[in-house]
């Protein structure tokens, strides 16, 4: 299916998973609005991309809901009706244990990597609804299918609650044409690697997957016809264990 034509909204679009989707998404022909805390990266993304239709950059905090609304009337009086949103905001902490963490960075990582999502879905659902048409693809992690280590407590539960959110939403919007897809990643080259307790080395970076791995998948996700639906589905570098 083309994608042309098709507006595609991308939260955390401005570096790592999102800003590879974008680039993807806007070199197959869909007119992308990408959305971030940092306009910087945003701007800077939008001049790069050689694409059918230029992508757009507006300025989006998912755990805020005016700048949410703001956002999306946004795109919408600009473009019209998102056909496909992808949750890609996300973020982790440097101490990641639970005797380590402090209660602020619960509250944090929860309002942007769940609360977040759940602020994009509720702006674009009801249209799509009503249309009987959309995806919504939410990049959650392998750390959202088992609780592991490497993830920590608040970023495993906020993706755990991110992998509920999704399957909850779909159980009650497939039959209305609306497609929601899991996305489990394991371990990604992006910036949120630099808030590892241990660092990591360039050449553990060049090993794992890249953005753009991510978004050859979420592409051809993108481009099946409505009568297909993927669920669910785990990407990970081939060295990772399925941990």
């Amino acid at each position: 299916m083309s994608l042309e034509g098709k507006i595609v909204a991308i939260t955390g679009g401005g570096t790592g998973i999102g800003a590879g989707i974008a680039q993807g998404l806007a070199r197959a022909g869909a007119q992308v609005i990408v959305g971030g805390r940092r306009t910087e990266p945003l701007q800077r993304l939008a001049q790069q991309v050689d694409s059918p239709q230029p992508i757009e950059a507006h300025a989006l905090d998912v755990a805020d809901r005016d700048s949410v609304g703001t956002f999306f009337r946004f795109v919408g009086d600009r473009f019209g009706a998102v056909d496909i949103l992808v949750n890609s905001a996300g973020v982790n902490i440097q101490n990641r244990r639970m005797d380590a963490m402090d209660p602020e960075d619960w509250d944090r990582v929860l309002q942007i990597n769940a609360t977040g999502a759940y602020n994009c879905m509720h702006a674009v659902l009801p249209a799509m609804r009503a249309r009987q048409d959309g995806l919504v693809i939410n990049i959650s992690s392998i750390a959202g299918k088992r609780a592991i280590a490497l993830g920590g407590v608040v970023y495993c539960a906020s993706k755990f609650a991110m992998t509920a959110l999704g399957t909850a939403v779909s159980n009650e919007v497939h039959e209305e044409g609306v497609r929601i897809t899991n996305v489990y990643p394991g371990e990604v080259n992006t910036p949120i690697l630099d808030n590892r307790p241990t660092p990591v080395t360039q050449e553990h970076k060049d090993a794992i997957l890249q953005p753009e791995d991510i978004a050859s998948l979420m592409v051809t996700i993108c481009q099946l016809p409505p009568r297909a639906h993927v669920p669910e589905i785990v990407i990970k570098p081939t060295k990772q264990e399925w941990v």
